[in-house]
């Protein structure tokens, strides 16, 4: 009887993909800082400081287009509350954030000015751990995870799936927002957390300041794709991709379908996490309004209209609509959401694939035409 011999590993990029990948990293780490620290202000050739936020925001977001291609591309399930997570990841940062201000605020307090305000006269519990910063990027993490794995844990141990899923994560997340518009919660109310002067003890609106964090978000992402491709060219990735086609059939198989999806429900959940912590000091502000609907909605349509369930389609559909709504949004911003409802439905009617399957597409066209 011959052996059974497993088919090969594919590899984690082609030769192509790498190439691409490695000017990407020269991009982050070596064009951009250049164009905007050395290149001279007046030349063609320099990158403002609003194009260097701008970018730099949209890498944040083009990190949850990717978290929600791992769990709506790959594993079937639509979230429309990653929202929340991303906003929560930010609300760990921004926290830290405000205890860096010190006595530099409007009222002269070690609290921030919103609890001086309000007549508080310590700090909260949930507050105790904000003045440090490894303990912060450890409840980055920690947060999003805890309150996902939760969540996801009875869901999913109830089966619930589909649309049913889609609309308690919205509800998930609606519940969030009213909770963090109270003041009595502690972080801030309606006007959220701002005024950031300082992180690590270094001032934040510095030139070198702000472009660390724009490399540091570009890093951020280069490595979550990596991380992403890995684990979906990897056997649980197409275990994964076996539950998007046929759940069914996964459990008449042998395999429990939970802790594959709470797993990457919870992984999902962290990378939004952190793209909300990344995004908070480039932007300047958290409040409520992260947690939004549409934000969430937002987020499921950047990964609809790249392309679900090919990690590169996300962040390219993060790209192209978030810079279609900075345009829109300036020359003629009261069409910008009618824009973006028309965007959504002739992707849907038509580019079921998104952007990269229709480039695919006529690639394969022009290939078998030749």
């Amino acid at each position: 009887m011959s052996p059974l011999i497993l088919p090969a590993a594919p590899a984690l990029l082609s030769r192509k993909a790498w190439t691409a990948f490695l000017i990407c990293l020269l991009v982050v780490g070596v064009l951009a800082p250049v164009l905007n620290l050395v290149v001279p202000a007046g030349s063609a050739l320099h990158m403002s400081d609003y194009a260097i936020a701008l970018v730099g925001k949209i890498m944040c977001y083009a990190i949850c287009a990717l978290a929600m291609d791992l769990i709506w591309g790959y594993t079937g399930i639509l979230s429309l509350g990653h929202g929340l997570f991303f906003a929560l990841g930010g609300y760990v940062m921004g926290m830290y954030l405000m205890r860096q201000i010190g006595q530099d605020g409007n009222y002269k307090s070690d609290l921030p000015d919103f609890m001086v305000f309000l007549d508080w006269k310590e700090l909260p519990w949930h507050w105790l751990l904000s003045d440090s910063f490894v303990a912060t990027l450890v409840l980055v993490v920690l947060v999003p995870a805890v309150i996902a794995g939760v969540f996801g844990f009875f869901a999913f141990r109830s089966r619930i799936k589909g649309v049913y899923f889609s609309i308690i994560t919205q509800a998930m997340t609606y519940a969030a927002l009213l909770l963090f518009f109270r003041n009595e919660t502690g972080f801030g109310g309606n006007n959220g957390f701002t005024d950031f002067k300082r992180i690590l003890g270094m001032p934040i609106a510095t030139p070198g300041m702000r472009m660390s964090l724009f490399v540091i978000t570009g890093l951020t992402l280069l490595g979550f794709f990596l991380f992403a491709r890995w684990l979906v060219t990897s056997k649980y990735g197409r275990v994964l991709q076996a539950i998007r086609d046929a759940e069914t059939r996964v459990m008449f198989s042998g395999y429990s379908p939970l802790p594959y999806k709470l797993s990457i429900w919870v992984i999902s959940a962290v990378m939004c996490g952190v793209a909300g912590a990344l995004y908070v000091p480039q932007v300047g502000i958290i409040n409520p309004g992260e947690m939004s609907a549409a934000n969430s909605i937002e987020i499921a349509i950047w990964a609809a209209v790249g392309g679900r369930g090919t990690l590169i389609g996300p962040i390219v559909g993060a790209f192209l609509v978030n810079g279609a709504k900075s345009w829109l949004t300036v020359t003629a911003p009261e069409f910008w959401l009618y824009f973006l409802g028309a965007l959504f439905i002739a992707v849907t009617l038509y580019l079921p694939n998104g952007v990269v399957g229709l480039v695919a597409k006529l690639k394969n066209k022009k290939g078998g035409a030749a």
